[in-house]
């Protein structure tokens, strides 16, 4: 007696997907051994040639599954695995290589929907009782073959079934008894126990998604407010969000009337899940009952009617049983653990409401500096600027928030922000560094706002927001732009092209109201841009400019690699701005050059050799190289004390154009001696000098 099981893995997979099943793959292989050695009337498994066939080589992975991979699943049920590369052929391969010609088979069971794996049954030599099995979703009507579901072989349930979720009411429940609201783990959850109960064919989700406030935080595995992206993860787990308006009873009305009309279809599924606490639905599941459908209520222990708790035609779930959500206690130990994600790579820090608390106390403090901050203070503040819906929201954001360890509250219930946390300083930093970069924008190009475009490419540049979980993109720029504008902190209107009036596009303004755009910089001392510092920076510019186009025999230098140079010296935005005056003043050109390196064209920076401050700088630049070609051909040491005395120059000057020495390669420290100097005596810009003001050559 023999018996054979041959498995098309890539179609079972497939199918299990396609029909929105959660079954563990080592079950679903199991199952099918079992089955097919009682079906084959065998002692046992190990009398079974079961075969696993795919094209292995894609190292198929199972989400969410505990076994590494597909292979792995199989191997471990049993099965022998073959390869089939090229799928046309799969059929000839495995009747090669496992049904000799000739040789009887007395039991063969295919797992497949493929018409041309299932023909191998009339290929096959069948002893005088030997029979096929062909088990499937779908009978594919092959004659001789006994055709049997494959839902029944797995014992998947048959039922079909539609789910409904009032996401508001389900969330403000969940936060209301403590719990911290992780959005993969709910979903997940919710997924896992729909299919518990059929076929899933409708997944829906209610909420005023998009309005400011309506939900609790919601946070990731790492312990980030991730509120804002619900509508996208819910929509990419198969989940609907459907949009209804703020308001008690606005999603109830718009379930029940969804809910009443599906189940009056003719493809009406036969369960219906509906996650909400609220007695409103009562008669809606009256109505549900009456037209025989099975009934199941999500609810939150604490938070469900005692009507629906009552109700003998409904079976009664709570999310908070088969969802393990954490406590808020555990949401600053979470935040702490989770920095990194498992793969070591750094998370990017995006806008919350965490994000929002911090910068409303901020405002609350600059508009009353010599006052304490209440409770009652930041909550009506963030209920005034819409960050949550309403009082109670407010207080539990705050609590929260003390959870995390953003907030430090003591007994007279006087909040203050702890200034060492990760997400205070991040958050204080991108306000400081984008609202000054408009507020410097502005104040140099004498603008009445900065296009979202240019402002976008502005902050791309920003050396200040370099850290790996900062500035990573458009989208990111764009995140935090659109979360300042909310916040109050910026102002975002269309205005007219002004090559197209019939075309609106974006801009950015600074608020009108002074005391809040006059917050206190957390870091000023490090971003303030005074004259001094553009003053330096055009000089670097200059100097580096002639160096490169002269040495090179080039008309421009390329801005980018110019910038690279010298962002060891542009502790901000002195760079852009500097810039940026030397082309207002017409000290310097930028444009678009063909790149004898390249097939693009790249934007270089030329200087106008005949304007003042050009002609100024490079004065003094050549004084300075005459200075050490004083001290040099007098065999002085080249000391910083030597070089003053030389050259006149005094602090902070002296240090400023010793450095721009030191970075064009003209002079460079003794190895061992420390403030000692040699001078690159056939550097291109010292031979230049010593040529113009004739100082012997250097032999």
């Amino acid at each position: 007696m023999n018996g054979y099981l041959i498995v098309d893995v890539d179609d079972l997979i497939d199918g299990l997907e396609e029909r929105n099943l959660a079954l563990d793959l080592y079950d679903v292989a199991t199952s099918l051994r079992n089955g097919a050695t009682l079906a084959a009337g065998l002692f046992g498994a190990d009398e079974l040639v079961a075969v696993a066939f795919a094209d292995w080589s894609l190292n198929r992975s199972i989400p969410g599954s505990t076994h590494a991979n597909v292979q792995q699943v199989f191997v471990t049920a049993g099965y022998d695995l073959f390869n089939v590369p090229e799928r046309a052929f799969a059929a000839d391969a495995i009747m090669v290589n496992y049904f000799p010609e000739g040789e009887p088979v007395d039991e063969l069971i295919l797992v497949t929907t493929q018409r041309d794996i299932a023909n191998i049954a009339r290929r096959v030599t069948l002893s005088d009782m030997g029979r096929v099995r062909l088990w499937s979703d779908e009978d594919l009507k092959i004659t001789g073959v006994i055709y049997q579901p494959l839902e029944t072989i797995l014992g998947i349930p048959t039922k079909t079934v539609a789910l409904y979720i009032d996401f508001e009411n389900i969330t403000i429940g969940l936060n209301d008894q403590g719990y911290i609201i992780n959005l993969e783990t709910l979903i997940d959850a919710m997924q896992r126990q729909a299919r518990a109960h059929g076929q899933v064919t409708t997944m829906q989700a209610y909420a005023p998604w998009g309005q400011r406030g309506s939900l609790p935080p919601l946070v990731d595995a790492q312990g980030r407010e991730v509120s804002d992206d619900a509508p996208s993860r819910l929509a990419l787990a198969n989940i609907d969000p459907v949009f209804n308006l703020p308001g008690k009873n606005s999603a109830d009305m718009r379930i029940a009337k969804d809910v009443l009309a599906a189940s009056a279809s003719s493809n009406a599924a036969e369960v219906f899940i509906v996650a909400s606490g609220d007695r409103d639905f009562n008669d809606v599941f009256g109505a549900l009952r009456a037209r025989g459908k099975q009934v199941v209520v999500w609810g939150i222990h604490g938070s469900t009617s005692r009507i629906l708790e009552k109700n003998p035609a409904i079976l009664l779930e709570y999310v908070d049983d088969f969802a393990r959500f954490q406590r808020h206690t555990e949401l600053g130990e979470i935040y702490d653990r989770n920095i990194r994600s498992d793969d070591g790579e750094v998370r990017v820090f995006r806008p919350s409401q965490w994000s929002s608390v911090v910068l409303q106390y901020d405002i609350l403090k600059a508009l009353h500096p010599r006052s304490n901050i209440s409770i009652d203070d930041l909550t009506d503040q963030l209920v005034d600027v819409h960050t949550v819906t309403s009082l109670a929201r407010a207080e539990e954001l705050v609590q929260q928030a003390e959870s995390l360890g953003l907030l430090q509250i003591d007994n007279v219930a006087t909040v203050t922000l702890d200034e060492s946390h990760p997400i205070v300083q991040k958050t204080r930093l991108i306000r400081d560094r984008l609202v000054y970069r408009v507020a410097n924008t502005l104040s140099v190009r004498s603008w009445e706002y900065v296009n979202y475009g240019f402002l976008l490419k502005g902050i791309s540049m920003d050396t200040r927001l370099a850290p790996p979980d900062m500035n990573v993109d458009d989208n990111w720029r764009s995140e935090w732009i659109d979360a300042l504008v909310r916040e109050g902190l910026l102002e975002r209107e269309l205005v007219a092209h002004r090559h197209n009036p019939d075309d609106l596009v974006p801009v950015i303004q600074l608020p009108s109201d002074e005391e809040v755009t006059s917050i206190p910089s957390s870091s000023a001392p490090s971003m303030v841009v005074n004259e001094r510092m553009v003053e330096e920076m055009m000089t670097r510019v200059t100097v580096s400019v002639e160096q490169f186009t002269s040495f090179r025999g080039f008309e421009w230098c390329p801005l980018g690699s110019l910038h690279r140079r010298l962002r060891p010296y542009d502790p901000g935005m002195s760079f852009q701005q500097s810039v940026e005056i030397l082309m207002e003043e017409g000290s310097v050109n930028i444009q678009e050059y063909q790149n004898p390196q390249s097939s693009f064209r790249t934007k270089g920076i030329s200087l106008n050799t005949t304007a003042p401050r050009v002609e100024k700088v490079l004065q003094e630049r050549d004084d300075f190289v005459r200075g050490l070609l004083e001290l040099y051909h007098g065999n002085v040491p080249i000391t910083p004390e030597a070089i003053a005395r030389e050259t006149g120059k005094e602090e902070p000057w002296l240090e400023i154009w010793m450095s721009i020495m030191r970075l064009e390669n003209v002079i460079n420290p003794v190895p061992g001696h420390e403030d000692l100097f040699s001078l690159f005596r056939t550097h291109h810009t010292v031979n230049m000098v010593a040529d113009k003001y004739g100082y012997e050559p250097e032999p």
